[in-house]
């Protein structure tokens, strides 16, 4: 079984504007559990901490079948004793993408924690801007991958679309026209934001509803989004060129998430806002990060973000 990773074509369109004020370097960040624990001293302190992530009961399992008995080998490559596949500590995991030592993984991460762009984290980290780009798409995958509706966004045309295939994440940019465009539902309850993805619905069904039934439309550049529908406080998409999104105009009425004050659509609007040239094709992982970010935001997200990134990538059938 090969290791997974990215294809080496990179896209060369620019990383999102600045979307919230700066952050403070890295040196100036604030103690935090994980800076007492010294891990970001060396990459050896770097390495051990990641492992530990990707852990179960302490020990490091096979990748393929889960098997807890391993035993290391001379070049320091692990060997299943069950199913006898051989791999090294980091194999098929997500943060076996890119390249990147653990010690950078780490600094990337406490940035993105920060919510600082691509463009941002390159020069603190001493990294080109291609090599964060695809760092942080891959952590994007890596929270997609947690949602109960990842496999449906993972496979098939909605796959091909989001640039994921067989395990491995193309960063090329392509010229194939869409297959579709995802639409989402938004829901919040008790405090707990629900993003999910609607296979049955489609742009041009969203648009349908909006002239014959009049569906209340809003937009944000080619971010599209509703009024209430069923029982979801909004639909939500993210169109092209190809779709005719110059006829749609808010001048008639509110939609309903914008008559709310405070919750999920407040969070996530501010920040898309702040997006400067979001792909239809790359909207999924934004808005899965969105969805993320809102139902943690009580909790201290770097720890949960190394244990996004340390899970293994999934291999659907």
């Amino acid at each position: 079984m090969r290791d997974y990773h990215v294809t080496q074509q990179v896209s060369e369109q620019s990383e999102h504007q600045d979307r919230l004020e700066d952050s403070a370097a890295m040196s100036n960040i604030q103690p935090a559990t994980e800076l007492a624990q010294g891990i970001f001293a060396s990459e050896p302190t770097a390495r051990r901490y990641v492992l530990s992530h990707c852990e179960q009961d302490g020990k490091l399992r096979c990748p393929k079948c889960d098997e807890a008995r391993v035993y290391r080998l001379s070049d320091e490559r692990l060997r299943c004793s069950r199913c006898r596949y051989t791999f090294h500590e980091l194999s098929r995991r997500w943060i076996n993408v890119g390249g990147l030592s653990c010690l950078d993984w780490l600094r990337l991460l406490k940035l993105f924690e920060q919510e600082l762009t691509a463009n941002r984290m390159a020069p603190q980290l001493g990294l080109s801007y291609n090599t964060v780009y695809k760092a942080v798409t891959t952590l994007r995958f890596s929270l997609l991958s947690q949602a109960l509706d990842a496999k449906q966004l993972l496979t098939g045309a909605f796959g091909l679309d989001l640039g994921f295939e067989n395990g491995r994440i193309g960063m090329e940019k392509s010229k194939e026209r869409m297959g579709s465009f995802p639409v989402f539902g938004l829901m919040e309850k008790s405090g707990w934001a629900f993003v999910d993805l609607l296979p049955y619905m489609t742009a041009e069904t969203v648009l349908h509803f909006h002239f014959n039934f009049k569906l209340k439309l809003e937009r944000m550049g080619n971010i599209v989004y509703s009024d209430k529908y069923k029982h979801y406080d909004a639909l939500i998409f993210c169109g092209d060129e190809t779709i005719p999104l110059h006829i749609i105009n808010g001048r008639d009425r509110q939609a309903y998430v914008d008559s709310l004050v405070s919750g999920f659509w407040r969070f996530a609007q501010d920040r898309l806002r702040q997006y400067n040239g979001v792909t239809s094709r790359r909207f999924p992982l934004y808005l899965k990060e969105l969805e993320f970010r809102y139902n943690h935001r009580n909790e201290e997200l770097f720890p949960l973000l190394v244990s996004s990134l340390c899970r293994l990538v999934p291999e659907y059938e």
